[in-house]
Formats: C-alpha cells, structure tokens, sequence
C-alpha cells in the first residue's frame, strides 16, 4: 500500500518544508509515501470562498485515482492518540487499498463534494494550524505511528 499526503499550496517557509521532507524520508523506510502540491490558485480576489473551495476541489478530484481510501486532514475529523493512530494505520495497511491519500485543503477547507467522497476525516487537533505547519505535523505523526508499529523507541507512552 502506498500512503500519499496531497495538500493545496506550496509552504512558503522553507525551514517547515525541510521537516516535513525530512520526516517524508523517514516514513519511505517503512512504506512508500510520497508528497504531492496542489499549486495555489492565481488571481482569488475575484473569488468567492465557496468557489475558491470549489476550484481547489476540482484540482484533488483530479489527483485522486479509483479505489484511493481518502482521509481528510480536518479540524472537524476524528481525533485520535499516536497509539490510536498506529492501530489505525495497521488496519489501513491490513485492509490493502492500493493507495491511502490523506489531503490537506486550502484556507477555506473542502468543498461538499470532497467531504462526500472522503471515506474518512482525521483532525490533528480542534485548534487551527497553518496549512504548513499541518504538513510537519502529520508527517511526524505518520513517522511515529511507523515506528510505533515496527516496535522502535521513537515514541514513549
């Protein structure tokens, strides 16, 4: 199973996108992963919140491929310990859907139709994070959760 983090808009501070890369590396240890950038829309002044919604919907939709098990990095998603979320992912990768893409939105969320095709919704935390500190944060959970599940001592309970 190939795990895949999509997120809309490149990080514009650098020292976040060196963590997250460095955690990406990390994970491929264990499973293939890869990170894939929605570029951000030009010109969103004229745009509605809803329509910039949309339009970033429609570019996941087209990052999405058939049979992908989607989960949402939402703040109103499921909240889970790194335990829980190793126990998780141990299922995920259990269940063999061929991909699992985990998709961080744009400043305003998901449209409808993304919420409706997720299988799932994950929230990091009921605080709002920025977009890239969310990269780091689930790149390191996602680490954590592999080395939890390969029995390392990475993580202490």
């Amino acid at each position: 199973m190939k795990s895949v983090l999509i997120a809309v808009g490149k990080t514009a501070d650098k020292r976040f996108e060196a963590i997250t890369n460095e955690y990406a590396d990390r994970i491929r240890h264990y499973i293939p992963f890869a990170v894939e950038i929605i570029p951000e829309l030009k010109n969103t002044k004229g745009l509605s919140q809803s329509e910039q919604k949309q339009r970033e919907g429609e570019l996941i939709s087209k990052s999405l491929l058939e049979g992908d098990y989607l989960v949402l990095l939402d703040e109103h998603g499921t909240e889970r310990s790194s335990m829980d979320f190793a126990a998780w992912m141990q299922k995920k990768m259990s269940a063999g859907p061929k991909r699992l893409v985990f998709v961080i939105g744009g400043p305003y969320g998901f449209p409808e139709s993304i919420h409706r095709r997720a299988n799932e919704e994950i929230s990091l935390s009921r605080m709002t994070l920025s977009h890239q500190m969310v990269r780091m944060f689930f790149a390191e959970q996602l680490y954590r959760a592999m080395t939890i599940l390969s029995g390392e001592p990475y993580h202490h309970e």
